[in-house]
């Protein structure tokens, strides 16, 4: 009869990323789209919900904030059990709920803070009055690693017409810098002429340029939410900034080109997030 003696091994420390955003009871963005993505590139997710959307593949018919004490409970239980190394942060329906989840990181001040500044809808109207924009700026922004807002988001941030090319994006840079955040990504997907989707990682230093080629789909529902949490999971895993935004601009551009293999809904559907099962990138 053979033997053998056991060995115990340490388990491998879990990198743990917390979204805080809206549910998109479509399933392709908010909170769904971000844990997909969170556990597709290879961490492990947690919630903490803002916003409950009445929302599907055509358009957001209700949002219902969640109570601000609820959101406080949720963020107390999370941070005071898990080992949150990442925030990524979406949907903030208002000011008071903008101003809790700001004390909340500072209370418990994880590794790395990802802010999807959330603010203008599809059709091009404002979600977020003048005054929680004001709130996130001052509030919000100075807590973050990384903001990552599209063309629309961008203009409504500096004050500035939405960019119609390149040139307008780079005319963008100084006026994103005086937000005084450590780093900016500027997201060029709604260059809808360009072969290529381009995006500008602004640093106050430095300009890193990071480009994919577009992929003729409809189906773009949650892109960046997807995104910020696809950068999230990659510098809980130990990756600098600029890693984590070039593998998580490969991860979004995969999960976009293997979109039109699902059948999602009547309009704009979701990206493909598991399109190749685990992909985590250490």
């Amino acid at each position: 009869m053979s033997s053998h003696t056991a060995t115990s091994t340490q388990p491998l420390s879990t990198p743990i990323v917390l979204t805080i955003a809206g549910s998109d009871s479509g399933g392709g963005a908010g909170i769904q789209a971000d844990i997909k993505a969170i556990s597709a590139t290879g961490s492990f997710a947690c919630s903490a919900i803002t916003a409950i959307t009445a929302q599907n593949t055509l358009g957001v018919s209700a949002i219902f904030p969640i109570p601000l004490e609820h959101i406080e409970k949720q963020l107390d239980a999370v941070f005071t059990d898990l080992n949150v190394i990442a925030v990524k942060v979406g949907m903030l329906a208002d000011t008071d709920i903008i101003k809790v989840v700001a004390a909340k990181i500072k209370q418990y001040n994880p590794q790395f803070v990802v802010i999807d500044p959330v603010m203008v809808a599809t059709s091009g109207d404002m979600l977020l009055k003048e005054s929680a924009v004001a709130t996130l700026k001052s509030v919000l922004f100075p807590l973050a690693d990384l903001i990552t807002p599209n063309l629309p988001e961008g203009a409504a941030l500096t004050g500035m017409s939405v960019p119609q090319d390149e040139l307008d994006m780079e005319k963008m840079i100084g006026q994103l810098r005086d937000l005084n955040v450590n780093a900016v990504l500027l997201k060029g997907g709604h260059l809808e002429a360009n072969q290529n989707s381009n995006d500008l990682l602004i640093f106050p230093d430095e300009v890193h340029s990071l480009s994919a080629k577009r992929i003729a789909t409809k189906n773009t529902h949650g892109t960046g939410c997807t995104l910020s949490s696809a950068i999230a999971s990659y510098l809980a895993q130990g990756n600098d900034l600029i890693q984590s935004v070039k593998l998580g601009k490969r991860y979004i551009s995969e999960a976009i080109a293997h979109a039109d293999e699902l059948s999602i809904g009547q309009g704009h559907g979701p990206v493909n997030h598991f399109y190749d099962g685990h992909l985590a990138v250490r």
